[in-house]
């Protein structure tokens, strides 16, 4: 299991808005600023029950950004909607609605948005629903 993962941006400003609104459906929130380094983690995550310590980071790159994929757990399908909606209107792109994707397995449901540099941003839901 990771600790923490950090992706690279074009445009700072323009990302850390579309992860603020793209995660809010899942949990996440916003929990560290540094410089151009923003850091979020799941709503009432501790480390050493102290503080907040951000799982997801995004951070301006020095050149152009390389491409990733990156897939957020929900707990539920509702979720998942709502962070693709949440997604495209804080201008995300489509790259998959939400649906069930059974060459997965069974119960994988999720859906896509590319954000503002092309990372593909994928919420899912392993659960029976």
């Amino acid at each position: 299991m990771f600790d923490h993962l950090g992706i690279e941006v074009g445009d700072f400003p323009r990302s850390r808005a579309f992860y603020v609104a793209t995660l809010a459906p899942l949990g996440f929130e916003l929990v560290a600023e540094v410089d151009e380094w923003a850091g979020f983690a799941a709503a009432g995550t501790t480390a050493a029950g102290i503080q907040t310590t951000p799982s997801f980071w995004i951070h301006r790159a020095d050149g152009q950004p390389s491409r990733v994929h990156v897939a957020f757990r929900a707990a539920a399908r509702r979720s998942v909607a709502a962070f693709w909606q949440a997604g495209l209107q804080a201008g995300g792109r489509d790259n998959g609605a939400p649906g069930l994707r059974p060459h997965y397995h069974p119960d994988y449901f999720a859906a896509f948005v590319l954000d503002h540099d092309g990372h593909n941003i994928e919420a899912v839901c392993h659960a029976a629903q």
